[in-house]
């Protein structure tokens, strides 16, 4: 239970019950001052300024984890140390164990067994780290009292039978247990006998990187002209660096501008108990092979940036572990996450992540095998291009805020029943919407987060990225941002034809292509002119000029639009000319959006029946934007055939995509038919502009009706980028800015293109613009406007 202290009036809030008052947007209700403590997760590990691959695994996770969610719980530390091994810790440290003291698991178990804070203690397990009090863990299992999830960072085959006895009795008492490899899983059924359902592979976590320019990078790093080999970590002899050196001499004899990078001080454990003997064994080893010229030692334990650069301007990495036991590597996790083509002994860990021609696996020790590799992939660059775009595909789902969704889902589902899950909206990042942007326009597509220009321009995406640019401009007055604002409306004129119409595609060259003939345009159409209604409805912020512009072409372009058949293209051109009425109404738009509104109802009288309240016979992408046109229809009219069907219709589709918990969209693998409708299945294919287009629809629908459910399923559909999705993945990266490109079976697409980075931001401006107070009911639907609406419902010709 969370501890809850109450100020005022003695009066007690369940947590879950005080969250939604706090938040809620409409309700006036005073919350008494509170004090909400957060239920603990107590982390055992041993943490900085200890050097050491758990100190610094359990670092990364716990503040991925008080990145990612806010409200949900506290994480707390218990450091472990030995008699040998003190340290000096900041005020994070919620307790030290000295395992070398016997009585000292005793007495941490009754101090987590008294507080009621701690729900559940998360215990960093490495045999080493217990080998002489394995007992006197098992003790404290005993006798802890909270749900304990045991994290095995090695899993050994084949033990012996005290051995198995130990681990079988560890995994007993832990209410469960996460291992980092499906093989490691599969050791601990096979030869210990753990129930399947008691284990969850968790992979050890990576660094989001950007991908930076390799050459660049080396320019920086003064290594500008080098074929860069490079290993790294804290340096002892399970690293086997020497199989390295043994084969750079026939690595050299093909590329004599090659260097190998040796990144890494020695393991404190090591260096007290034997100096630097194995660095100075390997420093004899490359003056024994002249090696002086090729070999570079870092000597340091780098910050986390610096090491990520080197990585980056890695050509190749290198993995030459000697022990076939190793079940896990952190710096083989991020080396792959950094691109990096990897060469790595076939640890298990490696041979399950490198499978598929992710990697290249080499024997235990075979120097002559790994130069062989070595100099296979410095011929090849395409080759080593392959691999790291494998790699960082696999790779991808093991980022630290993935690691912290699943820890923070075994920790609600092992804790109280009271903690419950707030993901942590990020800060408004504009990175990738500029890298994407030149002069011209915006450009379509990304591999990766690195703009392809060869994919050209469309309307589509200029259109879109001026609607979020406008809203950033109206929420910030930043000034920059009209300069974005200026290229994607020149791009939206330039394309603008003589009859009124808007061609989509254009070239790196600023051509229009052919695919301008292949393609049905009408919904391209109706996004300019939605694009250029809601600039205009800025008018009292931004320059005259752009907002002439604007309307010249505005006017030219909706000559024809009564013309258009496509319901989206339609629904657009209602949001369009809806927002340029807002700030002055025009007769001619009110016509234009009666007659297509009218034109909506007939489609929703002819497809609607019981159990499908829709305009079509089937639900495919963009759902959200009819409904949403119909309510525009409403607020500019205020024709209440309007406001029914929009409402009926978007809680129609809202029960079709959302259940109490996470939204799912309609899949572009398939779409749902209205005979089929309760058979649907289709997993994957979900797009980021749907969420988005959801998004922007309720909170105009709140804003209307003062429904707070509608808030509710906003904030909801958001959190399907930080996490909340089937796979439980991050679908927006923090690190670029830019949006993955959409959500499949079973991985995520991680292309960074236009569409998802725009429509991604459009989503995070409309939580922005809401959270600062926009949820007002609107009661602007005056006699005015129904006198309009009488006058002009029948004078569809006005145009």
């Amino acid at each position: 239970m969370r501890n809850i202290v109450i100020t005022q009036n003695s009066k007690i809030l369940s947590t879950r019950r005080l969250k939604s008052e706090l938040n809620s947007p409409v309700s006036n209700h005073m919350i008494p001052e509170a004090i909400v403590k957060l239920p603990e997760i107590l982390v055992m590990t041993t943490y900085p300024p200890k050097e050491c691959g758990i100190a610094t695994y359990s670092q990364d996770l716990i503040e991925s984890l008080n990145k990612k969610f806010k409200n949900s719980f506290s994480v707390k530390i218990c450091a472990l140390e030995t008699n040998v091994a003190k340290h000096i810790y900041d005020e994070s440290i919620k307790y030290v164990l000295n395992t070398d003291q016997k009585n000292a698991f005793y007495h941490l178990s009754e101090k987590i067994n008294a507080d009621d804070l701690i729900q559940v203690v998360l215990i960093q397990h490495e045999f080493g780290l217990f080998i002489k009090n394995e007992a006197n863990l098992i003790q404290f299992l005993y006798k802890t009292r909270k749900a304990v999830i045991i994290v095995f960072h090695t899993v050994l085959p084949n033990p012996n039978s005290s051995f198995k006895v130990n681990v079988q009795v560890i995994t007993q008492l832990a209410h469960s247990i996460i291992v980092m490899t499906h093989s490691a899983a599969q050791i601990l059924i096979n030869d210990y006998g753990v129930d399947s359902d008691k284990i969850t592979v968790i992979a050890h976590g990576t660094h989001l990187v950007q991908h930076s320019d390799k050459k660049l990078l080396k320019e920086e790093y003064n290594l500008s002209g080098k074929k860069v080999l490079s290993t790294f970590g804290l340096l002892s002899s399970g690293k086997s660096i020497e199989t390295t050196l043994d084969a750079m001499p026939e690595i050299i004899s093909e590329n004599e501008d090659v260097l190998f990078l040796i990144i890494g001080k020695t393991h404190p454990s090591v260096a007290k108990e034997e100096g630097e003997k194995y660095r100075m064994m390997l420093e004899t080893k490359i003056q024994t092979l002249q090696l002086e010229n090729h070999v570079l030692f870092i000597n340091a334990f780098l910050p986390l940036p610096q090491l990520l650069d080197f990585l980056q301007l890695t050509d190749i990495y290198l993995f030459t572990s000697n022990d076939p036991n190793q079940a896990v590597s952190g710096t083989f996790s991020y080396a792959i996450s950094c691109g990096c083509p990897i060469i790595s002994t076939p640890i298990p860990h490696a041979s399950e992540v490198l499978s598929g021609g992710a990697g290249v696996i080499v024997d235990f020790g075979d120097s002559q095998q790994l130069a062989k590799e070595v100099n296979h992939l410095l011929r090849n660059k395409q080759l080593r291009k392959n691999i790291s775009a494998k790699g960082v595909h696999k790779i991808a789902s093991t980022a630290w805020e993935n690691s912290a969704i699943a820890h923070a889902l075994l920790f609600e589902k092992t804790g109280d029943k009271n903690l419950s899950l707030e993901y942590k909206i990020p800060k408004i990042n504009l990175d990738h919407i500029k890298k994407l942007t030149t002069d011209f326009g915006m450009i379509q597509f990304s591999i990766i987060n690195q703009p392809d220009s060869e994919s050209g321009y469309t309307v589509d995406d200029n259109a879109r990225a001026m609607v979020a640019m406008c809203e950033h401009f109206e929420l910030t007055k930043d000034k920059t941002d009209l300069d974005y604002i200026k290229i994607y409306l020149n791009f939206i004129t330039s394309c603008l034809q003589e009859d009124g119409s808007f061609l989509n595609y254009v070239d790196e060259d600023g051509n229009f292509t052919k695919q301008n003939d292949e393609t049905n345009l009408e919904d391209s159409n109706g996004r300019a002119i939605w694009a250029l209604g809601y600039l205009i409805s800025l008018k009292a912020i931004l320059p005259t000029a752009v907002i002439e512009t604007a309307k010249l072409t505005l006017k030219r372009a909706i000559v024809n639009v009564t013309k258009i058949h496509s319901t989206r293209a339609m629904a657009f051109v209602i949001k369009g000319l809806y927002y340029v009425d807002s700030e002055e109404k025009a007769h001619q738009n009110t016509a234009i959006i009666i007659e297509l509104a009218d034109r909506m109802i007939q489609m929703y009288k002819h497809e609607s029946k019981t159990n499908w309240n829709w305009f079509e016979s089937y639900l495919t992408y963009g759902n959200s934007i009819l409904p949403e046109a119909m309510l525009c229809a409403y607020l500019n009219t205020g024709n209440t055939n309007y406001k029914k069907i929009a409402k009926t219709s978007f809680d129609f589709l809202l029960g079709k995509i959302f259940n109490d918990k996470s939204i799912k969209v309609i899949s572009n693998k398939g779409w749902m038919m209205k005979d089929d409708s309760e058979d649907y299945q289709a997993i994957g294919g979900e797009q980021p502009i749907d969420i988005a287009y959801t998004i922007l629809a309720l909170s105009k629908f709140a804003k209307a009706f003062g429904d707070e459910e509608y808030t509710r399923k906003m904030k909801l559909a958001f959190s399907w980028f930080l996490g909340n999705n089937h796979l439980h993945q991050i679908i927006y990266n923090p690190c670029t800015g830019g949006c993955y490109d959409g959500l499949e079976d079973t991985y995520i697409n991680l292309n960074q293109g236009a569409e998802s980075t725009v429509s991604y931001l459009m989503a995070r401006l409309c939580i922005e613009k809401n959270t600062k107070g926009a949820f007002k009911p609107d009661t602007t639907h005056n006699v005015s406007k129904k006198e309009n609406y009488s006058k002009l419902s029948n004078k569809k010709a006005m145009v």
